[in-house]
């Protein structure tokens, strides 16, 4: 049966908003000097950002120059190439010439062929000048294969720095555009924590004049109890005891996904379960898979449910102040003793480790 506050309990609830809007209004500061240092890095990546863009076009024109120069060492290979193809043929075939005659010997039997004195002269003189003619021509064959050989390698190279430069400059940019992005988001869940923190300063600001007004006597009735949204992070456990499961997807024992909605808390057996916040009892008896069940009705569509009990005294409508025990813990239906806790709102489940004060 819902219940009208008493001065005091009035006069308690307010000095709680008033400590509660004090916290809030305390973390709004930090977000926005958290928002502020933020900004200031998204300044300097902003800059940064601006930076790799003159460094990206600085090895666009470098790119530019390497091809320009990739694009010469070709038609340079491209060159040598045909004139040692162009040139192989005569020189093999010479090559082949000089074998039939023998090497170096093949000269001697041509001087010795040729008529004695004057002419003997002349001859040696003629086939010195030959076989230096051959050897000029076989260096400069190896010397243009050489070139080629060079100007491959040359090329080889360009084309990896082409590679290394395109590489380099792909990276800078993404790793910009990565950085502004990380930034703009943070930015962006900053804001929008302030402008949560200034809503829950807003509806406390309501309730504590509601409460402020009961407690002048100049009104007769009030919500039993603050919102429970804006004390998110700061409630009280229900009860002592390590988390033997979490919230969310995990795996059962026979291997498949099972969805928890809440978490249970490890205690032992008769254990006084605590409302966390203030409310109206909307269902107090037993269900299946949670032993006896108590949820509780905090306003604005948002409840919080207690189970694994193996016992309670409520009946639904009761007023429940926060701290008020709401029944005594039992065993899970495996036999671990242990109370089940769960925070809805909106109709939806919500972690509820993230509702309750950190643990030491």
């Amino acid at each position: 049966m819902a219940t009208t506050l008493s001065h005091d309990d009035a006069a308690a609830l307010a000095a709680r908003a008033a400590d509660r809007i004090k916290a809030l209004q305390r973390e709004s500061d930090q977000l926005a000097a958290q928002s502020s240092t933020v900004l200031t890095q998204l300044r300097q990546l902003e800059v940064t950002r601006a930076l790799r863009a003159e460094e990206l076009a600085a090895v666009s024109t470098r790119l530019t120059a390497v091809d320009a120069k990739v694009a010469a060492s070709e038609a340079r290979v491209a060159e040598l190439e045909r004139q040692r193809v162009e040139r192989t043929p005569a020189l093999e075939g010479r090559l082949e010439s000089l074998y039939k005659r023998g090497g170096s010997d093949g000269y001697v039997r041509l001087l010795l062929e040729t008529a004695e004195g004057r002419d003997l002269a002349r001859a040696t003189r003629g086939v010195v000048a030959l076989a230096r003619v051959e050897e000029l021509r076989i260096a400069a064959h190896r010397k243009l294969v050489a070139d080629e050989r060079a100007a491959r390698d040359q090329l080889a190279s360009e084309q990896r720095q082409v590679a290394r430069l395109r590489t380099e400059a792909a990276s800078l940019d993404a790793a910009a555009r990565k950085a502004v992005a990380d930034r703009t988001k943070l930015l962006d869940d900053l804001d929008r924590r302030r402008e949560l923190a200034a809503q829950y300063v807003g509806e406390l600001e309501q309730a504590r004049t509601r409460l402020q007004a009961t407690v002048a006597g100049l009104s007769t009735s009030a919500a039993t109890d603050l919102p429970l949204r804006p004390f998110q992070g700061d409630l009280a456990w229900p009860v002592a005891g390590p988390v033997l499961s979490r919230f969310g997807r995990a795996a059962s024992a026979y291997g498949t996904a099972i969805q928890r909605n809440g978490i249970e808390i490890g205690t032992a057996p008769g254990s006084a379960v605590h409302a966390v916040h203030g409310g109206t009892v909307a269902y107090a008896a037993p269900f299946t898979g949670f032993g006896v069940l108590v949820i509780l009705d905090h306003g604005d569509n948002a409840f919080t449910v207690y189970g694994h009990l193996a016992g309670t005294a409520l009946r639904a409508g009761t007023t429940v102040t926060r701290g008020q025990a709401v029944g005594a813990s039992g065993a899970t239906p495996a036999g671990a003793p242990a109370a089940y806790f769960e925070v809805r709102i909106d109709g939806r489940p919500v972690n509820p480790v993230q509702w309750l004060k950190p643990t030491p």
